[in-house]
């Protein structure tokens, strides 16, 4: 037979082809493997469904549905290192979550598990089991909780540019009425563009111009007590005060190559949930194991 084929599509899963010379039929040897690899790709990354998947292999969704769980997600080694790591947690539900830490030097990530709410000793956790593994931290980068910081309170520390200005959105929201609400979240939107010294003195000119309008109080004629009338203001300010010392860290140890932000570990956040949100009503294992996948590319 000449190996001049054309091919004719698939049968049952496989590709058919025809010699060009004899006109015989045939069709691709079998490889299990290789066709659950297939099928998981396709589902995974290329977006297919369980029904997409079932009219391309001509086999029913409970076939398809037994090729998925049956797929093995292969365990990617990853050699240990001394990195700086990114820090964070996301959730999909509200008792659902992924707590992640990430090597920026090798852009991997090297720890996840899974959490119903963010508590401090995942990250513990986590620390333990990467560094058991050989992982040497240089540096960490997280979204600024006070208990992950005490984590690693022995490296340096620093506060996600991204996450702050949005406690300060949070608290001021993105059109503030007020003047000292104005012109606080107008300091903070330059937080890449200063240094610690510069930023300082903003914060300090700024405190001193609105000091008393921050003392006024107001009182409830209800009940009668005593609190502060700008409190929002005030929280915006306190924050920036509490996370100063953290918000400036990758300036002050540049051979180590610290990011300012989690953007890279928030990336993969996204690029995970925009996955797993096209198949909705997986059960819980086929869901774990694609998430699994996503996060050890």
């Amino acid at each position: 037979m000449s190996n001049k084929t054309k091919k004719k599509g698939f049968q049952t899963g496989r590709q058919r082809y025809v010699c060009l010379t004899c006109k015989k039929n045939f069709r691709s040897q079998y490889n299990k493997n290789r066709l659950q690899k297939s099928i998981w790709s396709s589902f995974v990354y290329g977006r297919q469904t369980i029904g997409r998947l079932s009219k391309e292999y001509t086999r029913s969704p409970n076939w398809v549905r037994k090729q998925l769980n049956d797929y093995r997600v292969p365990q990617k080694a990853v050699v240990p290192c001394k990195t700086v790591i990114i820090a964070d947690s996301t959730f999909f539900k509200h008792w659902y979550g992924i707590c992640v830490l990430r090597a920026n030097k090798l852009n991997k990530n090297i720890y996840w598990r899974q959490i119903d709410y963010e508590r401090v000793n995942d990250y513990d956790r986590a620390r333990i089991d990467i560094e058991r593994r050989g992982f040497v931290i240089s540096a960490v980068v997280t979204d600024g909780k006070p208990g992950v910081r005490g984590v690693f309170g022995d490296v340096p520390v620093q506060m996600c540019h991204f996450h702050q200005k949005q406690i300060i959105i949070r608290h001021l929201t993105t059109r503030p009425k007020l003047e000292a609400g104005i012109e606080l979240r107008k300091s903070s939107q330059t937080l890449c563009e200063s240094n610690e010294k510069e930023f300082t003195q903003k914060l300090d000119a700024w405190h001193l111009k609105w000091h008393d309008f921050l003392k006024e109080k107001t009182i409830d004629p209800e009940t009668g007590k005593v609190y502060y009338t700008h409190r929002r203001i005030r929280s915006a300010h306190y924050s920036l005060r509490t996370n100063l010392p953290y918000l400036f860290t990758y300036l002050k140890y540049p051979k180590r190559n610290i990011p300012n932000t989690t953007n890279s570990l928030e990336g993969c956040f996204s690029h995970l949930k925009e996955l797993t949100k096209i198949h909705r009503g997986l059960n819980y294992q086929l869901k774990r194991k694609m998430i699994d996948e996503i996060l050890a590319k």
